[in-house]
């Protein structure tokens, strides 16, 4: 399911993108989709079409997630300074923005610019929580600016893994459960982590709280951890396989070749096209 999406992605144009989440909205086998949105395949090109395309669909596979666990929600389609996704809940008063963070797992080392977390809390615009949610294993493991901003602008740092636990186990907020206390984590933390500790990495914390807050025992989680490191691997190995693909072709080229898929790579000729635009279009009023 989720590497015919890919495909779809892959073949398709920017005009496809209501195609593609009302493919998400009804796919049968969604938690396999859920599963793998966290890492971008290789084969999707950085930068295009394709890429953003994959983008849309992570912010409707995180809505109709959202949805599979009681709440009202639907991606925002305005995308320029605003989250990704908005949602509010049937039973209780509360209501949550949200961004959806996909990435590859040949990018290096990420820092808090990536999270987005103070411009995620600016884009509340009136409700209540502010929720981020990313691959649990791209989160930093150690120390990072990011948790000592989730506390200072409560924002809940939450993973795809996470999601994954709320569906596959049939929790859904209800009139006696309110899932409020999962949005609102970040922000308790202010009031009893010390200041030289508020860069650490509190997600083992928030996993306890989770756990407790819905009376699940650490081996059913660490169980589904482990079945997403093996799913994680075979998506390691499409796309080493891939890479090593791309690798053996750009060997094969002739010199000819290697110099115009250079060229090409580099944006040259986009480059001098536009230089002659600009120029064309000045003129002395």
């Amino acid at each position: 399911m989720f590497a015919e999406l890919v495909e779809q992605i892959t073949k398709g144009t920017k005009n496809d993108s209501d195609r593609l989440i009302q493919y998400v909205d009804t796919a049968k086998d969604f938690i396999g989709i859920l599963k793998q949105i966290g890492t971008i395949p290789e084969s999707i090109r950085q930068n295009s079409t394709s890429e953003k395309l994959f983008a849309k669909v992570s912010d409707a596979v995180l809505s109709r997630a959202f949805r599979e666990i009681g709440l009202k929600s639907t991606p925002i389609k305005k995308r320029a300074n605003s989250a990704d996704v908005q949602a509010e809940s049937i039973y209780h008063d509360y209501s949550l923005v949200a961004d959806a963070k996909v990435f590859r797992m040949s990018r290096t080392a990420k820092n808090q610019k990536d999270f987005k977390i103070a411009s995620l809390s600016g884009w509340k615009k009136g409700a209540n929580f502010s929720v981020l949610c990313a691959p649990f294993f791209h989160y930093p493991k150690s120390q990072s600016q990011i948790y000592s901003q989730a506390i200072e602008y409560n924002v809940c740092l939450l993973s795809w893994e996470n999601l994954i636990f709320l569906i596959t186990h049939g929790f859904r907020e209800s009139p006696n459960v309110n899932l409020s206390k999962l949005w609102n984590y970040s922000g308790g933390l202010k009031h009893t982590v010390l200041m030289a500790d508020s860069e650490k990495c509190f997600l083992n914390l928030y996993k306890d709280m989770f756990l407790s807050f819905l009376r699940c025992q650490e081996n059913e989680y660490a169980k589904m951890i482990e079945e997403q490191i093996l799913l994680i691997n075979q998506q390691g190995l499409l796309g080493k396989t891939y890479w090593e693909g791309e690798k053996a072709k750009i060997i094969s080229y002739t010199k000819e070749k290697a110099i115009k898929e250079l060229i090409k790579a580099s944006k040259i000729d986009e480059k001098i096209n536009h230089i002659n635009q600009f120029t064309r279009g000045i003129r002395h009023d």
